[in-house]
């Protein structure tokens, strides 16, 4: 008894098992809370690992893809030839691998899109100088038996002087047209854009289409008939302009795209032609390079400044 009053023991056990209860519940409700952020701080962790594994794995790709683009570079310096043609476009080749490689070494590893699109440049040029080598050991071969037929025919001709006028008629023959070639070549290449008014403009701004104009030189030895020249146009950034009307073509054996082309007679004379690239809806600053090709091989290069 305290100040007359009694207590309650029934009312106090409860009070403590109530008591009791709430502490319980919020010790459960600290536990689930550590065990949420636990979770998440796993998950966290995780997502930066995943990350950062991702981000290496794309390095390793770009290192890799550049390692490669190095190697063939290596391979187009160890190449070379006894013919004047064969030597212009490996310059050509070697020139286009140097500047992949500065372009694969600025992009970032993240930049999935550009490093696929320079992997398939990588394979197509790896497909071109598998053709070089082709054609280099078809015109040792061919060279080697128009050697053997010139010795045969200067045998023949010691040994009796009628065969002697007609061999060495058929050697002359063979060495001209080893020197002339049956190839078509072309000249005076070159890119202009022009404005929706039909006036030739260097401002990206205004620019409408483009027009490739040459000319295909005399060569009597060449083929006569239907020609068709293709264009292959690049913008600043290296990506060929394509529209509609793209065809794909093949030369040596490799099927390239077109961004334009036209046919043309070509009886062995020279000829004048222009071909528009059309529907390209938007033009940048910077140079863009023309290529002009035949189904026989590349007839020469071009560059346009747009500001």
């Amino acid at each position: 008894m305290a100040d007359g009053i009694n207590e309650d023991p029934i009312l106090e056990r409860r009070m403590r098992e109530a008591q009791e209860k709430k502490n319980s519940g919020l010790r459960t409700v600290m536990i689930v809370l550590a065990v949420i952020a636990a979770a998440l701080a796993c998950a966290l962790v995780f997502v930066w690992i995943q990350k950062s594994s991702l981000v290496n794995e794309l390095e390793d790709e770009k290192e890799d893809l550049t390692q490669q683009m190095e190697s063939l570079q290596q391979d187009y310096a160890n190449l070379s030839s006894d013919y004047d043609s064969i030597n212009s476009q490996l310059d050509t080749s070697r020139a286009e691998v140097a500047e992949l490689i500065e372009r694969i070494k600025k992009t970032q590893a993240t930049d999935r899109a550009k490093i696929r699109a320079y992997e398939k440049e990588l394979g197509t040029l790896r497909s071109i100088m598998r053709n070089y080598i082709v054609q280099i050991d078809s015109l040792n071969t061919l060279n080697h038996k128009l050697t053997a037929d010139a010795a045969a025919a200067r045998k023949e001709a010691a040994e009796a002087k009628s065969a002697n006028e007609e061999l060495t008629e058929q050697v002359t023959t063979l060495t001209g047209q080893v020197a002339a070639g049956s190839v078509i070549k072309a000249r005076g290449l070159k890119l202009e854009a022009y404005n929706n008014g039909g006036k030739v403009t260097d401002r990206s701004s205004r620019t409408h289409r483009l027009l490739a104009s040459l000319s295909l030189v005399e060569n009597e030895l060449a083929p006569k008939g239907d020609v068709v020249v293709y264009i292959r146009v690049k913008d600043p950034e290296g990506i060929l302009l394509i529209n509609s009307d793209s065809k794909s073509f093949e030369v040596n054996g490799q099927t390239m795209t077109a961004s334009a082309q036209r046919r043309v007679d070509y009886e062995g004379k020279e000829v004048d032609l222009s071909i528009y690239l059309n529907g390209i809806e938007n033009f940048s600053k910077g140079v863009y390079t023309l290529e002009a090709y035949t189904t026989q091989g590349l007839l020469g290069k071009a560059e346009l400044m747009l500001r």
